[in-house]
């Protein structure tokens, strides 16, 4: 325990020496470059507590994650059924799996257009079109996690008449744990940059709109206060939600020696 203890406390100190060292050289590059184009650190974070304090920062960031939460939490629901069902079945893999191609390679711009093309420029356009780009990266992670199931676990669930609901949540669910979790993270990092993409092109309000009117303005500030800002929001999603669900998910896994 203690071992543990002091690996997560050296993990902690060496993200925090990373973090300075990124930091440091923004600041060194910004001193060299002496230019609008490129403000040092300073001057970003100033940009954030004043915008936070007087601006419109605190509401386009919660009309983001809104959007960022409502098309995540759709992406995943789908993307996870679809993908076991196409790891459990072949003809259903056979079927679907050349549309699974056709929308992995549709380009995420013209999905975003296209949705705003067909649902005009409302919030569902905007959130099915971040979820529809995706759902597909979720289903090939779930489809390949479904294929690499124990089969003598799956024989025994068989042996032992398990129901539906007792193999799903006993036997198939903790084995597709490590793809959940990594089909959660990529995917959370996917949405929210497809989500400013979104509001830039269809949306009066959020972040991807903000930055949209800074880049106009060729504030770079503003548009460095605002991304940073969503990055902040997006890593404590990360280590405060993400992270310890992942942990606890894997808490009946042993620790790799």
């Amino acid at each position: 325990m203690r071992r543990d203890g002091r690996v997560k406390v050296a993990g902690i100190a060496l993200r925090g020496l990373s973090l300075l060292s990124l930091l440091v050289l923004w600041q060194v590059a910004a001193d060299l470059a002496a230019s609008r184009s490129l403000p040092s650190p300073g001057a970003v974070f100033s940009f954030m507590i004043e915008e936070a304090l007087h601006g419109d920062l605190m509401s386009n960031l919660g009309l983001t994650l809104w959007r960022v939460a409502a098309s995540f939490t759709i992406a995943m629901a789908i993307g996870t059924a679809a993908g076991i069902a196409l790891g459990l079945w072949q003809r259903v893999n056979a079927v679907f799996d050349t549309w699974l191609l056709v929308l992995l390679n549709l380009p995420a711009l013209v999905i975003a257009i296209l949705c705003y093309i067909w649902l005009g420029l409302t919030e569902a356009a905007a959130i099915t079109a971040v979820a529809l780009n995706k759902i597909p990266n979720v289903i090939v992670i779930l489809r390949e996690g479904t294929r690499s199931i124990d089969r003598e676990l799956d024989e025994m669930s068989r042996a032992y008449r398990f129901s539906s609901a007792t193999w799903l949540r006993h036997v198939l669910m903790p084995q597709l744990t490590p793809y959940l979790a990594a089909a959660a993270r990529s995917g959370l990092a996917l949405v929210w940059k497809i989500v400013l993409v979104v509001e830039l092109l269809g949306r009066s309000d959020g972040v991807g709109y903000a930055i949209s009117v800074h880049f106009q303005l060729f504030d770079v500030r503003g548009v460095l206060g605002y991304a940073l800002a969503f990055i902040i929001v997006m890593l404590a999603a990360e280590f405060v939600v993400l992270q310890p669900l992942e942990s606890h998910a894997r808490r009946w896994r042993p620790s790799p020696a």
